[in-house]
């Protein structure tokens, strides 16, 4: 018997466009042989099952099933291909759980957690996890800038504490750029977090769950032609991704631990990807991504066929591990 796979994409932030494009290199990826997969888009407005017409048919939320010409289609499993809320947040993950429906992501506390850069950074120090020096802001402080670069120094990132793909991010290298940053970065979200600027090769490390066992995937490079790894240069083409990346044998060995380390700390599943920069020759964790672009083009799948792993074979592994 064929698995019904829904693959939903979309979702409620300023990613979903790219999240589209997610969901749709799985749907035309998953092998027809093996699986039924559906295009099920969730949008605040209207979740959705689209067919190969385009036409949309509701989805019913209570059990999350579509009804097609009289017939009521279930899933075996989904493919969580939403970056941001409400895929990459928990808020999805805990409604399947309810519904004992399996799913290829990790659990809602983990993609709550991981959402939250300031909570998951204060989670992994106690653990020898080095990070960026951080000052935090909830919107309707009283914004001190002396106090901010007292403590994060000149240029920093201001960026917002919850959300993704570089979305209200913004270096500030002098004090009068400070009050247009977190202006930019409250735009995004209602809590925002500044960092210190760290000068240093920074690298994206991909980890999954792969065959029963954590896999850390080869490692990528990030060289941005802009002034950061902004959402230009992730999703525009401004950056080179140099995978492997050139790092010495004890660089490389360094991050690969720290990142298996991190994901077995949280107790993740699926895939993850996560970015460090190395600063007096150790690497220091930025953010962990929880549902990473999934295009041909996106670091993950880059990192994976490094690995010699297709990415029909990596779907098609995600979909195995979640039905376990």
């Amino acid at each position: 018997m064929k698995k019904n796979i829904a693959i939903i994409m979309g979702g409620y932030s300023s990613e979903y466009q790219i999240s589209l494009k997610s969901g749709n290199v799985v749907y035309d990826t998953l092998n027809p042989e093996k699986y039924n997969a559906y295009r099920i888009h969730i949008f605040k407005d209207k979740w959705v099952y689209v067919d190969g017409n385009n036409e949309e048919f509701p989805v019913n939320k209570n059990d999350f099933s579509v009804t097609v010409n009289n017939t009521k289609i279930t899933f075996d499993c989904v493919f969580n291909a939403i970056h941001g809320s409400p895929g990459e947040d928990g808020f999805m993950q805990g409604y399947f759980k309810l519904l004992n429906i399996p799913h290829t992501s990790c659990g809602m506390y983990q993609a709550s957690l991981t959402f939250n850069k300031r909570d998951c950074l204060s989670v992994l120090k106690p653990y020898g996890i080095k990070t960026a020096d951080s000052f935090y802001l909830n919107l309707g402080d009283v914004i001190d800038e002396d106090a901010i670069i007292a403590k994060v120094g000149l240029p920093c990132f201001v960026k917002a504490n919850k959300a993704g793909s570089s979305f209200g991010v913004s270096k500030a290298h002098k004090k009068e750029d400070l009050q247009n940053a977190i202006a930019v970065a409250f735009k995004e979200d209602d809590e925002i977090i500044i960092e210190s600027f760290l000068d240093g090769t920074e690298v994206s490390v991909g980890v999954i769950s792969f065959k029963g066992e954590t896999k850390v995937l080869p490692i990528t490079e990030i060289v941005s032609e802009n002034d950061f790894f902004d959402y230009e240069a992730k999703y525009l083409g401004k950056s080179q991704e140099i995978t492997p990346a050139r790092l010495t044998p004890e660089e490389e060995a360094q991050v690969t631990t720290v990142a298996k380390k991190v994901y077995e700390i949280l107790k993740m599943k699926g895939f993850s990807r996560s970015e460090y920069i190395f600063k007096d020759g150790e690497p220091h964790l930025l953010e962990m991504n929880t549902i990473p672009g999934l295009t041909r083009e996106s670091i993950l799948p880059q990192q994976a066929a490094a690995a010699g792993i297709s990415l029909s074979e990596l779907f098609d592994n995600a979909i195995e591990e979640a039905l376990k």
